[in-house]
């Protein structure tokens, strides 16, 4: 009997039909996953399985976990059911994790649940071997550490470790990597391969990204509009892919090659020189964030930042937009010493990666995307901002008529056209796009990086391209810097980076980056070893 089964599960909310139809099923020491674009019904399977919905939500069909039919359990039983069988893992550990309580009360609440019996002594020493299972030692790491000390990658570690305290027979992962950088999303998944291959466990993976899945996946489930599309195992998925989704889905994942010429003499509009940034510790101490970063930018010319977490890139975007000062260096924009003057400010504005955080909940689009205007000397009146702002909407391929919409009414995709919107509104020399597509799926990124190079052709606008993501910065940059320790260690022609790494540390982020072409060749290979 299959360790979890769906069969004909269907899933209506308020009388709108979420998921129709779902059958598969998960084994033991198997790793499952389901893939498809926000909206897709891939994240409301999960929360079925946990029986974690809404109110007015209503379910037919059957789920099955092991000999147990979950549908019809009380509230009560469930919670037996979440604190022995089944492990959750959420996609931002931020909202997961509580603030004000250590990352050890935490783990040790998980596991006093599932083992009630257990005395304090035992829980303490169960939670300090979860940390380490999950490669947080207790040296390091100790249990009255709280969430904001740690960096997203060791957050993400903890929620595991609460997941798997209670020694589950299916872990469910709803976007476990999206927003980690390569190296540490390369960890992740690794752990959780671990934890299936050690404890047999199976592993629900949701993901929006083929090319994640594509390496670690026995099984691959594609789904659309709440129904399951295609499936098939890894294996041989990719090389009969039936349906146009799927294939549309597999275009969007791969490396296609960007890059444009930008001609040796044209007008640099960002330099920066030697630019350094100190911060102070306790005492007399500094860290050093930025080091004797030095690069320029040309207009018409789309430049990646890249590099892991801590490596210094966000501090470097902060200097650059003038909202932090530096210790030694200039930078110059359009030919002018900058350092945070109203009057150049309006050159360079910036796209963040979660517009919803960056918007202001109760403003409407008007007032969200006319707000860059108190840069400017001389400001338009009522009517002219009014029809700027459509103008700036009818470019980012939005509706005129969405004007007096909330940022609550939109999704993730039209939200960042929105953000990119209100950058524009000034008509500035260079964006700043500070992880803008990392959050986003596979499918929706490719659209705002098709519309980011229409309008950096159309509008001679430049991009300053900062990422963790190397497959995103390959796709739209036509040089790269590479950041490590507030040095930049390489930087070049997009291309040549690529092909040619001379840096150990630029390799280490290309072979951690999710590549589904390489994924497919290695699958290839595996099925030749088994047919000799």
């Amino acid at each position: 009997m299959s360790l979890l089964k769906l069969q004909d599960l269907c899933l209506s909310i308020h009388g709108e039909k979420i998921l129709d139809k779902i059958n598969f099923s998960v084994e033991s020491g198997q790793i499952v996953a389901v893939v498809g674009e926000s909206g897709s019904g891939k994240s409301m399977t999960a929360s079925a399985v946990m029986q974690l919905l809404p109110d007015g939500a209503k379910m037919d069909g059957s789920i099955w976990l092991d000999d147990q039919e979950l549908l019809g359990k009380s509230e009560k039983e469930m919670c037996s059911v979440r604190a022995n069988d089944i492990g959750m893992i959420f996609q931002e550990p931020m909202t997961a994790l509580n603030p004000v309580q250590t990352i050890g009360n935490q783990i040790m609440e998980a596991v006093k649940v599932a083992e009630p019996k257990l005395s304090k002594d035992e829980v303490r020493q169960k939670a300090e071997m979860m940390l380490r299972r999950v490669e947080l030692p207790q040296s390091r790491f100790p249990l009255n550490t709280y969430p904001h000390k740690l960096s997203g990658g060791q957050r993400q570690r903890v929620v595991i470790a609460i997941a798997i305290s209670q020694n589950p027979k299916l872990l469910i992962a709803d976007e476990p990597t999206t927003a980690l950088d390569v190296t540490t999303q390369a960890k992740i998944i690794e752990i959780l391969k671990k934890f299936v291959e050690k404890d047999n466990m199976g592993l629900l993976l949701i993901s929006h990204d083929l090319a994640v899945v594509a390496e670690v996946a026995d099984h691959i489930i594609i789904m659309r509009n709440g129904v399951i599309v295609e499936e098939g195992d890894t294996a041989t998925f990719f090389a009969n892919m039936k349906h146009e989704y799927s294939k549309k889905l597999f275009a969007a994942s791969r490396q296609n090659n960007g890059g444009k010429f930008i001609e040796d003499a044209a007008e640099i509009i960002l330099d920066v020189k030697n630019l350094t940034k100190d911060y102070k510790l306790s005492g007399k101490e500094n860290f050093r964030a930025v080091n004797n970063v030095s690069f320029s930018l040309k207009r018409g010319e789309n430049l990646g930042l890249v590099g892991e977490s801590g490596c210094g890139k966000s501090t470097l975007s902060r200097c650059i937009l003038g909202v932090e000062d530096y210790s030694e260096g200039s930078i110059s924009i359009n030919g002018k010493a900058f350092s945070g003057q109203k009057e150049l400010r309006r050159h360079i504005n910036v796209v963040f990666q979660d517009p919803y955080g960056s918007f202001n909940p109760r403003h409407t689009v008007e007032r969200l995307v006319a707000e860059p205007f108190y840069l400017l000397e001389s400001q338009p009146n009522a009517t002219e901002r009014r029809a700027k702002v459509k103008d700036m909407l009818r470019h980012v391929g939005l509706e005129e008529t969405d004007i007096d919409k909330y940022p609550h009414e939109f999704s993730g995709g039209q939200r960042q056209r929105i953000a990119i919107a209100r950058a524009l509104i000034t008509e500035p020399s260079i964006i700043l796009l500070d992880e803008a597509t990392s959050a986003l799926d596979v499918l929706i990124r490719k659209q705002i990086l098709e519309l980011l190079e229409k309008l950096s052709e159309m509008l001679g606008i430049s991009y300053l391209f900062i990422s963790h993501d190397l497959s995103t910065v390959k796709n739209i940059t036509d040089r790269v810097l590479v950041m490590k320790d507030g040095v930049i260690i390489e930087q070049g022609n997009t291309q040549e980076i690529y092909q040619n790494p001379q840096h150990p540390y630029t390799k280490s982020l290309l072979d951690a980056t999710p590549d589904i072409k390489k994924a497919i060749k290695k699958l290839r290979n595996n099925l030749d070893d088994n047919i000799i």
